[in-house]
């Protein structure tokens, strides 16, 4: 359960470290929490990373948080759902500052995920930002001068193909890869679960020592949190496959006998998340599709 003292005031800045303030944006949702968390990076020259959602009201509060010796010159986004983008246009026109990302919202998807997308299937409604895109193409392990800051880009596909971790010294801006507060979505065409299991483990050697995730209050215990994720996800692979020893199964039937607790409103969000499950197990050969990959698909164990 996510902890009930993260509550901040919207469209404040609040400090987290020295060079580091966080605005909180005026989104709360059962996917987003709070909103989505705009981290405000350097003390002279700013970098905004992920300026949020289209709101006239978030722009103001970003605009507003730099006093006339500052100014904005860099935007960094971890990736391009809606929740997390869009607003970097409008930041972009009014402050100059280009926008930094791995890609648009199609890049850095995985074969599995072409494959999918090839068949017809559509994206599960997470909302991606179609029209995303940056003056400024980062690749994995790219060094640059984020406001008056150093940092360093890591490519982290999963729960996007285009997701991007920032690296700030022993401090990382995690988007939604790892949140402290619920386990991330990973929803194809647009997420590969084979992608974020490596992510994570690309994500944990980094050795941080503390995250600021897109969502959610400050990780303050990276590693111990990561293995959590990882374990979380290892459980639910071995749910599905117990499942499956009964016989031939789609996803929605599987995330309705293995997400018993979860409100009936997310259960769309867990057969995405069972039907990411079943395209890793089967890429690693250990269940087998007996229609094209789609979420209607029916597979089966090896």
């Amino acid at each position: 359960m996510p902890p009930d003292d993260f509550n901040p005031p919207v469209g404040v800045a609040q400090p987290l470290a020295p060079a580091l303030r966080r605005i909180l944006a005026p989104n709360p949702s059962p996917m987003t929490y709070r909103g989505t968390n705009t981290y405000l990076l350097g003390t002279r020259d700013i970098a905004v990373i992920d300026p949020g959602p289209e709101s006239e009201a978030h722009l103001a509060a970003i605009l507003n948080a730099c006093d006339a010796a500052q100014s904005i010159t860099h935007i960094l986004v971890t990736h391009s759902h809606v929740d997390h983008s869009p607003l970097a246009s409008a930041l972009s026109r009014g402050t100059g500052a280009p926008i930094f990302a791995f890609g648009p919202s199609d890049a850095g998807r995985s074969a599995a995920m072409q494959a999918c997308l090839v068949t017809g299937m559509k994206g599960g409604g997470e909302g991606i930002d179609l029209a995303f895109a940056p003056d400024v193409h980062l690749s994995d392990g790219s060094a640059l001068q984020a406001g008056d800051q150093n940092v360093i880009a890591w490519h982290t596909p999963g729960h996007m193909g285009n997701h991007m971790c920032f690296q700030w010294g022993d401090a990382v801006f995690c988007g939604d890869l790892v949140m402290g507060w619920a386990s991330s979505l990973v929803s194809p065409p647009d997420g590969d679960l084979t992608d974020f299991m490596r992510s994570c483990s690309k994500l944990r050697a980094l050795n941080a020592a503390v995250l600021h995730s897109g969502h959610g209050a400050p990780i303050s215990d990276p590693t111990a949190r990561i293995d959590w994720l990882i374990a979380h996800r290892q459980s639910r692979e071995a749910q599905i496959l117990e499942a499956l020893s009964t016989g031939p199964a789609a996803a929605h039937s599987l995330a309705a006998e293995i997400y018993t607790e979860t409100p009936v409103a997310l259960l769309g969000a867990a057969t995405r998340n069972v039907f990411a499950h079943l395209i890793d197990l089967e890429g690693k050969n250990q269940v087998a599709r007996c229609d094209a990959p789609t979420e209607s698909a029916l597979f089966h164990r090896l």
